[in-house]
């Protein structure tokens, strides 16, 4: 996901000026950038790398094809997800929830349900990504996969949520795999997600 890192801006917080998150969503429902917001603060998001755009178009024409005829529903990088456990607002470059839609209110642009979270990692954002943000999705009760694809080479790695509560590592590497995302019942080809790409890394 195009996004910003709170593990390395929480520490400049302090030369900026607190928000509320009420203040925050309704300047927000009204730009025409979008941004993110944690602990009173808003940061702007960062513009995606040709790889990057290239993969969240597969993704979209992927499952939302995948999931024809299924009880879920895909959304892309426009849709913000809030997190009430610890205040984040932010957009996962996709999400699916299945069953029904919950929001944060009556403007149904806020979700708060996904069972699936989908982050193209970029070099800024990939320690966030893994880290701290895969912290602050786990607490969504809802929440069951997570896959982060590599933009720099044909590597996808899914998160998935045992029944003990513990999450698993699966790991794709290179264009001849796929990543079995039982959330939604779907394979997805890696040679796929990555079709118009370029310059990958071994």
């Amino acid at each position: 996901m195009v996004n910003f890192r709170i593990n390395a801006l929480t520490a400049m917080q302090s030369h900026f000026h607190w928000i509320s998150p009420e203040v925050y969503l309704e300047s927000e429902r009204k730009a025409s950038v979008k941004s993110e917001y944690f602990q009173g603060q808003r940061f702007a998001v960062a513009h995606a790398n040709h790889n990057h755009c290239a993969i969240t178009v597969n993704l979209i024409r992927l499952i939302h094809t995948g999931l024809r005829g299924k009880t879920c529903t895909f959304f892309h990088t426009d849709m913000r997800l809030h997190i009430p456990e610890n205040g984040l607002y932010t957009y996962p470059d996709a999400m699916v929830v299945c069953g029904k839609k919950e929001f944060l209110d009556d403007k149904k642009d806020t979700l708060t349900n996904p069972v699936l979270i989908i982050e193209v990692l970029s070099d800024s954002t990939e320690s966030y990504d893994r880290g701290r943000k895969f912290g602050f999705y786990r607490s969504i009760p809802t929440f069951r996969e997570y896959l982060l694809v590599n933009a720099q080479r044909a590597n996808a790695e899914l998160y998935r949520k045992n029944e003990a509560g513990l999450w698993e590592l699966h790991e794709s590497p290179g264009l001849a795999g796929s990543q079995h995302l039982s959330s939604v019942h779907f394979d997805l080809s890696l040679r796929d997600l990555y079709e118009g790409t370029e310059d990958l890394q071994p």
